[in-house]
């Protein structure tokens, strides 16, 4: 899958992470290539995950290839729009920080970056109903980055992490347009519901909404279905399980005094 991800990430953005000998009269030619032999790969990724959920049914080898057919198909129409979110990720990254010298130095050195291009591949795969073939893809971005996002975390346009390591967002959040997240932000899940018999019960919204134009700082923790209002910030350190409203600034020592007048904790 790994060799998958690279020929995907390669056909984006070919000048970048294509062969240092590409020229302008070949880009296309590699372009198409590329995805074609990527995508004939995935066909039989996505099949073989098909059939390792099939295993107690009797569904035919060719219902499943054509379903594989099918998958895959929607996900080569999406990559125009894939490509339309990265790059206004990557123009996010670059206007964001001022050390970013260029647009090419954000796609090469970037952690957040290599973080959303990966992203954005497992999401829809997820979507598509593939979810192992995209913890894989998220598995690969996490070894490589420190970022970890789980592909069905749903995240808007011009999304930035600056530095990165030690991002963690969980299955269910949703990020708005716009959201900055700086280093060892958690978008986390409070607690987890249980059956009668103590086993933890699956699915569920149980992670934050962030609405767009938010910026979290670094070692924020927001944990549960709570919601962060648009325009907010939210600062370094700050343990949070309760929604902010739209526009706020919320600072260690405000959500302590917060918990201190409520007589419990944030």
């Amino acid at each position: 899958m790994a060799g998958i991800v690279e020929a995907l990430v390669a056909a984006l953005y070919p000048r970048h992470f294509g062969p240092n000998a590409l020229s302008e009269d070949s880009l296309d030619i590699y372009v198409a290539d590329t995805i074609e032999q990527a995508l004939r790969r995935l066909r039989r990724e996505v099949g073989r995950e098909l059939r390792f959920a099939d295993q107690e049914s009797a569904t035919k080898h060719g219902e499943i290839d054509l379903q594989a057919i099918t998958i895959v198909a929607e996900f080569a129409h999406d990559l125009p729009r894939i490509r339309a979110l990265l790059d206004s990720d990557i123009r996010a990254a670059y206007e964001g920080d001022p050390a970013a010298k260029s647009l090419d130095e954000v796609v090469f050195c970037y952690p957040g970056i290599t973080a959303m291009i990966r992203h954005r591949i497992a999401h829809q795969l997820y979507a598509l109903g593939v979810p192992m073939l995209a913890r894989i893809v998220a598995e690969i971005a996490h070894a490589q980055t420190g970022i970890d996002i789980h592909p069905g975390a749903t995240i808007g346009e011009s999304f930035f992490i600056d530095h990165g390591t030690g991002v963690v967002i969980g299955e269910t959040a949703r990020i708005g347009k716009r959201v900055r997240l700086y280093q060892a932000v958690t978008l986390g899940a409070k607690r987890f519901e249980t059956d009668k018999q103590g086993r933890i019960v699956k699915g569920g919204d149980r992670h934050p909404i962030i609405e767009d134009d938010v910026v979290i700082y670094a070692g924020a923790t927001v944990l549960g279905r709570v919601t962060i209002g648009q325009g907010s910030s939210i600062g370094g350190g700050v343990w949070l399980t309760r929604d902010v409203p739209p526009g706020s600034v919320v600072t260690q020592a405000k959500a302590r005094q917060e918990a201190f007048e409520d007589g419990g904790g944030i």
